[in-house]
């Protein structure tokens, strides 16, 4: 078995200072790290549990992400992230929805293309709760 210390998201953007403007100042995630120095240094994110690294350039620009990547970001209030995120300036590709599994959604991208859903996850949810541990939420 492989014992995973720790982990991260890449993304090799094509125009990484408008992707450190993204997702530092328009989405407001705050920097982990930084390395290496010029237009192609890296800036590692936090993601919650888990953190977003953008370095380096994608090879042909041109060359769209993929579509089977997509980042699920749990927000605290997607509407409140609505109004946030509009103020700034950033696209909502798709308000707010309550989905049939009872997560409320909304979809973004940045500016690769590369799509965001942000969730939120309703307080009667059962993602809330765990069986058997009385009060955890």
């Amino acid at each position: 078995m492989v014992h995973v210390l720790s982990s991260r998201t890449l993304l090799r953007p094509s125009d990484p200072e408008r992707s450190r403007a993204f997702y530092g100042e328009q989405l407001g995630l705050a920097v982990h790290r930084e390395f290496g120095t010029g237009p192609e240094r890296g800036t590692v994110y936090f993601l919650g549990g888990g953190f977003l690294e953008v370095s380096g350039r994608r090879e042909d620009a041109a060359d769209p992400p993929s579509a089977a990547v997509r980042l699920w970001l749990q927000v605290e209030d997607v509407a409140a992230a609505e109004d946030e995120l509009r103020a700034k300036g950033v696209e909502i590709a798709r308000p707010p929805v309550r989905e049939p599994w009872g997560l409320i959604e909304m979809w973004i991208a940045d500016p690769d293309g590369t799509r965001i859903v942000l969730v939120e996850v309703p307080a009667d949810h059962p993602l809330r709760f765990r069986p058997g541990i009385q009060g955890v939420q």
